[in-house]
């Protein structure tokens, strides 16, 4: 098949669209090595006084404001504060600290809506360059931060990158899908996922305090994410506009099939033009779809449920939970540096992805979206028990890592790449951009509720907390079994059908009376 093959055009244009996700992994990841220095140069603009003497002394210099800790050389005492105000100014920094890490959740929440919606108004390509703005000012405003109150502008920048990251999060798996061929569209889906991971491990290096991690240096490290900014905005200028998006939105058959020309290297492009035909065919009858209608039409409630569930599925599977712990249990196993073992982790989670993007044309979305669930399921009563026996036998810690390092491969073969291009297989034209927004939605909503919650949870049940991860991931296995279809390699329509299977055909007439229905009204 001369039209599946991977050309230049295609390798260059879907690494073009991914450095989106690397920004988007870098800006996850990022705000973590650094989170002391950041809190102690919070307190420093607030006047918080300080636990340690030394950090004060690394910044002294003339400054117009009048703090409550006298900041010369010659008076090495702070000036005494009362006890209370202490407690509550602790309790401040505490807060903004919090704010300065989810506020990039509320960005993305935000934005997520509306991905789809400007890659439908813009374009792709143009949509991809107005998202870098964001990406540019966030990043402006947090290497900056040393220069102004660094908590205002850490705060800003977090969440102007947020809403960067919420549009990609729809922008950039609606890009790929759409000129990726059919029997690639699998294996170049995951690359987004990829991106983010590599994102994530660079940030965790890069963060090394005796890189950029330290007092001096980690306004760069934050401010940092416009290199790959700037470098796709020079690289979109050469990149294919999505030929489905030329034809099938914009009605410029000239300009797709151009597009596809470049895309599939080879002037016969007539299998991918017949099959965006049959899509336009279909979009044409389907007006666009609102919110509510991807819930009350029968033959869109069963896929858009299925969408949501997997990406809840891969929040609350206690991936998250997992990167946030992981130093702690290290250190528990007695390791003196357990910063590496993150970035040890930070390094399976890449290679396991890259693995996942040969696998996934090769064995199917479904079954191994059910094999990550299932290793996840055992990894995690493994890391419980690992945890509740640890005083007991010393041994323990180490069955407590070894299922630390299985479950992030686990997660990412399967519950971690998938459902980001499974939902963009789901759907035909006509409802895609609404359903993929709302699912990225759902996704950063559970990221929230998460970095939210996880802190209670985990004092409440202690070491019990991942039975309560293994019992959800348990749950969601058997959801996937039941309620999942395979999307391999099959057509969109083909999909459709699939689904209208596992819901029953008595529900198709009904959708035929009520698409007629839809179609009746909307003439009115």
């Amino acid at each position: 098949m001369a039209g599946d093959k991977i050309t230049g055009t295609l390798a260059f244009t879907v690494f073009t669209a991914v450095l989106s996700s690397f920004q988007f992994g870098y800006d996850i990841g990022v705000i973590n090595a650094p989170q002391q220095v950041i809190i102690s140069h919070y307190r420093h603009a607030l006047g918080v006084p300080l636990d340690d003497r030394k950090a004060t002394d690394d910044y002294v210099f003339n400054t117009t404001d009048a703090l409550p800790i006298s900041l010369h050389p010659g008076t090495p005492t702070p000036v005494p504060w009362p006890e209370e105000e202490t407690v509550t100014s602790t309790g401040l920094i505490t807060m903004l600290w919090s704010l300065s890490v989810s506020t990039f959740a509320v960005g993305g929440m935000i934005a997520s809506f509306f991905g789809g919606w400007l890659g439908d108004k813009l374009g792709r390509i143009k949509a991809l360059f107005a998202a870098n703005s964001l990406s540019l000012v966030g990043a402006l405003l947090m290497g900056c931060a040393k220069l102004g109150p660094s908590h205002i502008l850490i705060i800003a920048g977090r969440s102007i990158s947020g809403l960067y990251c919420g549009l990609i999060s729809g922008l950039v798996p609606m890009y790929i899908g759409e000129i990726a061929p059919t029997s690639l569209r699998g294996a170049l889906g995951t690359l987004h996922q990829l991106a983010i991971v590599t994102g994530i491990l660079i940030s965790q290096i890069i963060g090394l305090d005796f890189i950029l991690g330290n007092q001096d240096l980690w306004h760069i490290l934050l401010g940092l994410s416009a290199v790959p900014a700037l470098l796709q905005s020079l690289l979109l200028i050469f990149c294919p506009e999505s030929p489905r998006y030329l034809y099938i939105k914009l009605e410029e058959e000239v300009k797709a099939k151009k597009s596809l020309k470049r895309l599939r290297g080879s002037n016969d492009v007539t299998k991918d033009m017949n099959e965006m035909k049959k899509e336009k065919e279909e979009a044409s009858s389907e007006q666009k779809v609102s919110v509510i209608q991807l819930f009350t039409n029968p033959s869109y409630r069963q896929p858009m449920i299925v969408a949501l569930m997997l990406h809840m599925a891969q929040q609350f599977s206690g991936i998250n939970a997992i990167f946030y712990y992981s130093t702690s249990i290290f250190q528990t196993a007695g390791l003196s540096q357990p910063v590496y073992a993150t970035i040890g982790v930070g390094a399976i989670n890449m290679v396991f992805t890259a693995l996942s993007v040969f696998l996934v044309e090769k064995a199917g979305r479904r079954s191994l979206f059910l094999i990550g669930m299932s290793g996840m399921f055992f990894c995690a009563i493994f890391m419980s028990v690992g945890l509740v026996l640890l005083d007991k036998f010393a041994w323990m810690s180490y069955v407590s890592m070894s299922a630390i390092f299985l479950f992030v491969s686990f997660f990412e073969i399967g519950p971690g790449p998938i459902p980001w291009f499974m939902v963009a297989e789901f759907f035909s034209q006509g409802p895609r951009p609404t359903a993929l927004a709302l699912a990225a939605f759902s996704n950063w909503a559970c990221n929230f509720i998460i970095a939210l919650c996880f802190q209670y949870i985990a004092d409440f049940c202690g070491p019990y907390v991942f039975f309560l991860f293994a019992g959800v991931v348990l749950a969601f296995t058997l959801f996937t079994f039941f309620k999942v279809p395979e999307t391999k390699g099959k057509s969109f329509e083909e999909i459709a059908a699939e689904f209208r299977k596992k819901s029953g055909s008595a529900q198709r007439s009904k959708a035929h009376v009520e698409m007629e229905f839809l179609r009746a009204t909307g003439t009115v």
